[in-house]
């Protein structure tokens, strides 16, 4: 069975949407880090990173989203991350890797794109 990393673009008003799907792992997390670059490259300084179709997430997809994020800093661009509470099971697998590795609360969590993208929005707590 190969091992898959499926990335759409989209738009929000002023926020570009990254969907990421399937496994996040050595072999696949090059592919985000290279959209997250395009986004970047493109003018786009507010960027989702949908990650709620994530099934997998090793070390080398936490390291992609530790560079998205320092990259979107650089340039005092804004980065969210899409992690539900509820998922396949027991919720996000994602969420449950950055909390264990102590990263989590390096990133500002959002349940859903709309919550995302919305101006009032806050958070969800680490």
């Amino acid at each position: 069975m190969a091992v898959t990393l499926n990335v759409t673009d989209g738009e929000e008003g002023e926020w570009a949407v990254l969907r990421v799907s399937g496994e996040m792992d050595l072999v696949t997390s090059p592919v985000l880090r290279q959209r997250v670059h395009d986004a970047v490259a493109d003018g786009r300084r507010s960027v989702v990173l949908d990650l709620s179709g994530v099934l997998f997430c090793d070390s080398s997809g936490v390291g992609v989203l530790i560079a998205a994020r320092r990259l979107i800093r650089s340039c005092q661009g804004r980065l969210r991350l899409i992690l539900p509470a509820q998922g396949a099971v027991d919720g996000s697998h994602v969420n449950r890797v950055l909390a264990a590795l102590g990263v989590r609360r390096l990133f500002d969590v959002y349940p859903d794109v709309a919550a995302a993208v919305g101006e009032e929005s806050t958070p969800l707590s680490a």
